[in-house]
């Protein structure tokens, strides 16, 4: 591997040229291919035989990448955003699964893609989904577009709900503040209560000795 990498750097400054280099890397692994086909038809005694190996083979191959893109078909259809997820983090997941099935031969639009994001997102995106698809062309927004839209509204309803937590804490904090100012006049109230009565059996006890 050392030897590789020190020889494709050496060819790549003598070819100069990024479009020779690919050129050169395609011959490489032609090369590659056909010595291994090679390998794999050693042991036909004849053309027909040869070509008998190496039409099962492929038809191996080829069901094999059919139930392949199934599987990634199925993932990608199922795939629903969770509460506890942020928007960037979900969509990098669907991206992969999207990259996987092009890979594998599907071909997707950024449409379809889109479409799918936005019919899978929590019900926290309701309202900015119905705003994107009524005044944004699908068929020509980004996943990038869609993300800077969405990270956008969750944001907002981030601060929104932040905010909303410092309001409850700060009213249930004025709520116990009045309720002790209140208990203490309670309090006060009933002291003062007290003194009185004593006051007024003093009065009666003084009279009742002059009489």
């Amino acid at each position: 591997m050392v030897n590789y990498d020190n020889w494709s750097i050496q060819m790549k400054v003598l070819l100069g040229s990024q479009d020779s280099w690919e050129v050169v890397q395609e011959e490489v692994l032609m090369r590659q291919f056909f010595r291994r086909l090679n390998h794999i038809i050693d042991g036909a005694s004849n053309s027909k035989e040869a070509w008998d190996i190496l039409e099962k083979m492929f038809k191996g191959a080829i069901r094999v990448k059919q139930m392949r893109l199934q599987t990634l078909r199925r993932e990608l259809e199922a795939m629903k955003m969770k509460d506890s997820k942020d928007v960037s983090s979900y969509i990098t997941c669907v991206q992969k699964v999207v990259n996987q099935l092009r890979r594998n031969g599907e071909t997707l639009t950024n449409a379809r893609v889109v479409e799918k994001i936005l019919r899978s997102l929590t019900n926290d995106f309701e309202n900015v989904v119905c705003a994107i698809e009524e005044s944004r062309n699908l068929e020509e927004m980004t996943i990038d577009d869609l993300l800077g839209s969405l990270e956008a509204h969750e944001q907002r309803k981030k601060k929104k709900k932040k905010q909303e937590v410092l309001d409850e804490a700060l009213q249930t904090k004025m709520t116990i503040k009045e309720e002790k100012v209140m208990y203490a006049q309670h309090n006060r109230g009933r002291g003062r209560g007290g003194c009185g009565h004593g006051n007024n059996n003093e009065e009666r006890g003084q009279m009742n000795q002059q009489n």
